[in-house]
C-alpha cells in the first residue's frame, strides 16, 4: 500500500536547498508511488521530493480531465489523464510568457497571480527506471513543470513575481507565512525527537 507522506511547509530548510541529482534509481518507483498518493490526498497537481523532506531532483505531476460534474471531494484518480514521474529534469527550451493563478502544497490555501512563467517548455528527464525521456508542454502543464522544477532549486512561485507583486503577496500573507514557519519548526522538533528515540 502506498504511504501518505507529511508535506513540508514553508519555513522548512529543505525547501530552500538545491536538491541533489538522483544516481541510484532502486528506490524511485516506491518513492514515486508514495508521492503520487500524497499528491492525490492533498488534491494537488504536482509534488516535488523536497516537499516530502527529500533533497533529490525528482517530482511527480498529473494532468487531469476537466469534469464539471465532479464535486470538490471527488476522487482525483478518476480524473487522471496522464501521470508524470520526472527525475533529474532540465528545461532545454523555453518560449513565450504567461502568468496564471498558482498555489503550492507547501503554502496551503494561498494563491496568487503574477509569477512569470514560460508559455512553452521542453523538459528532458529520466523516468522512474532511469531511462531518458523528453516532454514538450505548453499552457497550464508548462506552469506545473516549471513550478516543480523550481522546488528542486529551492524556489517558491512568489519568487518568480515582479518585485512589487512579490512584496504585496508577502505583506498580505505575512501572518499565514509566519504560521507556516511555526508549524514547520514544530514538525522538525517532533521529527528530531522521533529520530533520537529510534537511536536509543
Amino acid at each position: 500500500m502506498p504511504e501518505i507522506l507529511p508535506i513540508r511547509l514553508y519555513g522548512d530548510p529543505v525547501l530552500k536547498k538545491k536538491a541533489q541529482p538522483v544516481q541510484d534509481f532502486s528506490g524511485i518507483p516506491a518513492l514515486a508511488e508514495n508521492m503520487l498518493e500524497t499528491m492525490f490526498e492533498a488534491r494537488g497537481v504536482g509534488l516535488a521530493a523536497p516537499q516530502v523532506g527529500l533533497s533529490q531532483r525528482l517530482f511527480v505531476a498529473a494532468e487531469y480531465q476537466d469534469d464539471p460534474e465532479e464535486g470538490p471531494e471527488a476522487d482525483l484518480k478518476t480524473r487522471v489523464k496522464e501521470l508524470y514521474v520526472m527525475v533529474n529534469p532540465v528545461i532545454t527550451y523555453r518560449a513565450g510568457q504567461q502568468s496564471i493563478l498558482e498555489g503550492c502544497l507547501s503554502l496551503p490555501g494561498l494563491y496568487a497571480e503574477g509569477a512569470q512563467r514560460d508559455l512553452q517548455v521542453r523538459v528532458e528527464y529520466q523516468d522512474h527506471k532511469g531511462e531518458k525521456k523528453a516532454l514538450e508542454a505548453e499552457g497550464y502543464l508548462a506552469v506545473v513543470l516549471q513550478h516543480e522544477i523550481d522546488h528542486l532549486d529551492g524556489i517558491f512561485f512568489f519568487q518568480r513575481m515582479f518585485f512589487a507583486d512579490r512584496q504585496k503577496f508577502l505583506e498580505e500573507h505575512r501572518e499565514d507565512l509566519a504560521e507556516f514557519q511555526r508549524q514547520a519548526k514544530a514538525f522538525l522538533r517532533e521529527e528530531a525527537l522521533r529520530q533520537s528515540g529510534k537511536h536509543k
